[in-house]
């Protein structure tokens, strides 16, 4: 299927991302997207009206969130939309978009607005009702923290995943510490001029509703809780694993957050963007599978459908981001591929500034773009890891004057 679906330009946004147990702690994360999207939609001057079609992405169980797409956009003022709900774990930002760019794509719909919103911070523990058990006792289940810990399919941690792709590509713990740094350093890049680019698409000072979204509560400047390395502090760390190469200096932290992508037709993207010299069009997208247990692996297989789809080679790409929740992930892929993992993520990654699961790809989408315009524009990839071994990738062109 050919796809005819484009983003206009600046007609996204995400929140900062707050280290989870921080101040995004209390937010109930639905309510907390739409909330944030009804001030970004206000100030562009959107009206909810344009939008006839939504697709909402979460990953984790929140009170009343049955209700889903249809509930956010009532909130946001666009009751009449409604729209699936997708949850596809780290995976479920690109899955997003995916649907909204077919949707648009088939007439079907004319302006989607992919949303994508999840709170780690107290995360529910859930009571699984079991008949058969003892005396009729159920299970419980730490939602959050047990799926982190543990694939049911192979009874291994996320962890272990790095470390068998760390060893197959032969990764030591010193190359891995090394692009660290590297990745730190290019998000201190985009905190440059008072955080000019991420004031592309991100509203700094950030006000923080309270738990009612009554009142403002406290402002934030940016990403909360990002933790800089030093490479004696680094060296310092030892494994987590024994035996292995991944340190916690190595691996993201969970997150809370939201982020939205519009996606219409290409005579809509023109109207609603906020530079009509800036086209933006979504090229193709790939999704894969790795085999059990190297979970950092996949990208580079979703990556390389999504180029197919696209008719476009890697040597083509202009800018490269991915989702890292392990430095491996980029090391992989740059091995894998030829890429040159000191470019790869010029602006800042996940790796970073944390991992809210759901939002986490709409925001490296939205950075790929704002590179691509700076650089007056280009192809882009991005691509990124999620559990259960797999992974989605997107191709996206964009055309433009330098900035």
């Amino acid at each position: 299927m050919q796809l005819r679906a484009s983003i206009p330009y600046r007609a996204y946004w995400s929140t900062p991302f707050a280290r989870w147990q921080g101040a995004f702690a209390h937010l109930h994360s639905l309510r907390f997207a739409a909330h944030v999207a009804r001030a970004e939609l206000a100030r562009r001057n959107s009206d909810p009206s344009i939008i006839d079609f939504g697709v909402l992405g979460m990953t984790r169980p929140e009170r009343n969130c049955f209700y889903g797409l249809p509930w956010l956009m009532g909130l946001i003022g666009a009751g009449h939309v409604a729209g699936p709900t997708v949850s596809q774990a780290c995976a479920t930002s690109i899955r997003a978009l995916s649907v909204a760019s077919r949707e648009v794509s088939t007439g079907e719909a004319k302006v989607a607005l992919a949303i994508a919103c999840d709170r780690t911070s107290n995360g529910p523990h859930i009571y699984h009702p079991n008949p058969g058990g003892m005396g009729g006792t159920g299970e419980s289940e730490d939602f959050i923290l047990e799926n982190m810990a543990c694939d049911p399919l192979g009874g291994h941690s996320m962890v272990q995943t790095a470390e068998n792709v760390a060893r197959r590509f032969g990764i030591g713990m010193a190359r891995q510490h090394e692009l660290v740094l590297r990745r730190e350093a290019q998000y201190r890049d985009a905190l440059a001029d008072e955080k000019r680019f991420q004031k592309g698409y991100m509203t700094i000072p950030f006000p923080v509703p309270d738990a009612r979204f009554s009142k403002t509560q406290m402002t934030l400047d940016g990403d909360e809780g990002v933790r800089f390395s030093t490479p004696e502090g680094l060296a310092a760390l030892k494994p987590v694993s024994e035996g292995g190469t991944v340190t916690f200096g190595g691996q993201t932290h969970p997150a809370d957050g939201s982020a939205a992508i519009m996606v219409t037709s290409p005579d809509r993207a023109r109207e609603i963007s906020a530079d009509p010299a800036v086209f933006i069009e979504i090229l193709g997208f790939g999704q894969s599978r790795a085999e059990l247990a190297y979970m950092p692996e996949a990208p580079i297989a979703a990556a390389e459908r999504a180029l197919a789809f696209a008719g476009v080679g890697i040597l083509e790409l202009a800018a490269i981001n991915t989702h890292n929740p392990f430095i491996v992930n980029d090391l992989a892929f740059a091995q894998a591929t030829g890429a040159d993992p000191n470019t790869m993520n010029a602006r800042g990654c996940s790796f970073v500034y944390g991992h809210p699961n759901a939002p986490t790809g709409l925001r490296s989408t939205i950075e790929l773009i704002e590179q691509l315009v700076e650089r007056g524009g280009g192809l882009g990839l991005f691509t990124g890891c999620a559990a259960g071994d797999s992974a989605m990738a997107i191709v996206i062109r964009v055309d433009g004057p330098r900035r």
